[in-house]
């Protein structure tokens, strides 16, 4: 039986109407997976720029920390040799004045003759030269001579050895040398200096570790090497 005209035309519109709300469904299909693999995508990204934005912070913080360590480093080490050049200004102050103070010694004229009597004879006895010259300040010359007979025979009996002595006449230690005696070989090479002022730098010397701990008190992190 042939369709009318009219029959026909409803199934085509009822053909279209399926074919556009298949159309309309796979377009919803489409764009509902768009939809999706966008956010995934976003959110991909979002996570991705927030860890590298987490990790540059990070990174961030540990170079500043690192800096803040190594400016309280430096601080700390700028306080410790503040602290350790007034010490040292604090002791050699100490030390002048103490040089300062040898004039006494030299005042006591039986105290400061015995003292040239030892002086001389350890130069002698540091030597072991058969040769010796002693050479002093020209205010000292009668006082060493005098010092260089007492040491000649203290000598001969320590080391059982001959030993000339000579007083430098010509060649003199500074007048405003404290005071003591240089002793030297014969043929000038080696030298003994038992000034009053090396004596009292190698006292100064070999106390530093008493002197500072009597100044600063103890330290555990001072270590002296004598």
């Amino acid at each position: 039986m042939a369709l009318s005209d009219v029959n026909v035309q409803k199934q085509i519109k009822h053909m279209m109407a399926f074919i556009e709300q298949e159309a309309n469904e796979k377009i919803e299909e489409i764009d509902a997976k768009a939809e999706e693999e966008f956010n995934i995508e976003k959110g991909y990204l979002v996570q991705t720029q927030r860890l590298k934005i987490m990790e540059y912070y990070e990174k961030k913080e540990k170079q500043i920390e690192q800096q803040k360590k190594i400016q309280m480093s430096t601080m700390r080490n700028q306080a410790r040799l503040k602290v350790l050049r007034a010490q040292n200004d604090l002791i050699s102050e100490l030390l002048n004045d103490a040089k300062l103070r040898l004039s006494r010694i030299v005042a006591d004229p039986e105290f400061y003759q015995g003292l040239l009597d030892k002086l001389v004879l350890q130069g002698m006895l540091r030597l072991l030269e058969p040769v010796v010259i002693v050479r002093c300040r020209p205010q000292d010359l009668l006082l060493v001579e005098a010092a260089v007979q007492k040491a000649i025979p203290q000598y001969m009996t320590v080391t059982h050895k001959c030993v000339e002595v000579q007083v430098d006449r010509e060649v003199q230690l500074a007048t405003d040398v404290a005071g003591g005696v240089e002793v030297y070989s014969g043929d000038q090479r080696i030298m003994v200096s038992n000034t009053l002022e090396s004596r009292l730098d190698l006292l100064s010397w070999q106390k530093m570790p008493e002197i500072r701990k009597a100044l600063f008190g103890a330290s555990a992190n001072r270590k002296f090497f004598i």
